[in-house]
């Protein structure tokens, strides 16, 4: 038995298709693969959880007095955002309640906050 003549070109083209789909979906993220799924979840869900930890944060940065608010901020001002996370872990306003050390992400993402909220004030 003989196949008809376009059967060679058609799986050929099946295949080519395949591949180009493939290669594309991945490239623009229309595929994900599985490690890649996790690694994302991981961030977007660590992202989630540093926004609804930094009111706390910045509840604790609120309960000192106003001097001690105002020199802090004019200090974390001056500093790059690695150092302005340094004094905001110093200070213990990214120690959560129940935990004994500071969270050095909660840290920074907080005093990105505090200072966004110094400039509206």
């Amino acid at each position: 038995m003989q196949s008809p003549e376009w059967t060679k070109p058609a799986i050929w083209s099946a295949i080519g298709g395949a591949l180009a789909i493939t290669i594309i979906g991945l490239n623009f993220n229309w595929v994900m693969l599985t490690g890649s799924a996790h690694k994302l979840a991981d961030e977007q869900s660590e992202a989630a959880v540093l926004s609804a930890l930094t009111p706390i944060c910045v509840a604790q940065f609120q309960a000192e007095p106003a001097e001690m608010r105002s020199t802090q901020i004019a200090a974390m001002e001056k500093l790059s955002s690695w150092e302005q996370g340094d004094i905001v872990a110093k200070q213990g306003w990214a120690t959560l309640p129940g935990s004994e050390a500071p969270n050095v992400d909660l840290a920074e993402k907080c005093s990105e906050r505090l200072l966004s909220l110094a400039e509206t004030a």
